[in-house]
């Protein structure tokens, strides 16, 4: 990231990877997780008061959730990121 913004890279070039590795994650946790999930709802359904089968409002939901989490822990550091020197950031490296 030093480098990057030694060699005059803008913010959002600074802070676009780290967030983009956090979202990439993020939906194919939620890509693997909402079929497993729909796969034991015997079980959700049995643990969860109120929450019927194939419930799409709480898978739906739950899924908005977890990218808006991730979005969110990753957007901090980004920008974090994207303000600092770029000689203090050589300097760390």
């Amino acid at each position: 990231m030093g480098i990057r913004k030694a060699l005059g890279a803008q913010p959002s070039d600074v802070a676009w990877p780290i967030l983009r590795e956090a979202l990439m994650l993020t939906a194919i946790g939620v890509a693997i997780g909402l079929p497993v999930a729909l796969a034991l709802v015997r079980v959700i359904h049995g643990i969860f008061y109120g929450i019927e089968p194939h419930d799409p409002l709480t898978m739906v939901g739950a899924a908005v959730l977890m990218v808006a989490v991730a979005a969110l822990a990753a957007w901090v550091p980004a920008q974090r990121a994207a303000r600092v020197d770029p000689m203090e950031a050589l300097r760390y490296e």
